[in-house]
């Protein structure tokens, strides 16, 4: 199995994940359009009255998948975010996670960023 498959794989099992811990998932792989910094948020999810865009990292172990996450990356995330959270007029509270999935096994980073 590629990287491509296997990042593919780990965003569904976190979005499993997610859901049985009562989170709606609202976004998979939501892209920004033109001149918005052109980033990725891999799981757009909703809990109680709380927006949560969570960044999923396929890594041999968290310290690995912790560094993968750069402060340029970070930036652009947050454009994005931005931009989701303007065009469906969200007045709710919104959060950063991040999943890092290390085998079978999940570490979950609530406010990560």
């Amino acid at each position: 199995m590629n990287t491509y498959n296997t990042g593919l794989l780990s965003e569904l099992y976190a979005r499993m994940f997610l859901r049985m811990h009562g989170y709606k998932i609202l976004e998979s792989r939501y892209i920004t359009g033109r001149h918005t910094g052109r980033a990725e948020i891999d799981i757009i999810a909703k809990h109680k009255n709380t927006i949560v865009f969570i960044e999923v990292k396929k890594r041999p172990d968290i310290s690995t998948a912790w560094n993968a996450i750069t402060p340029k990356q970070i930036s652009r995330l947050r454009n994005a975010a931005n931009t989701y959270l303007i065009k469906h007029q969200w007045t709710g509270g919104a959060r950063f996670d991040v999943i890092a999935v290390c085998g079978w096994k999940i570490y979950w980073a609530k406010n990560a960023f």
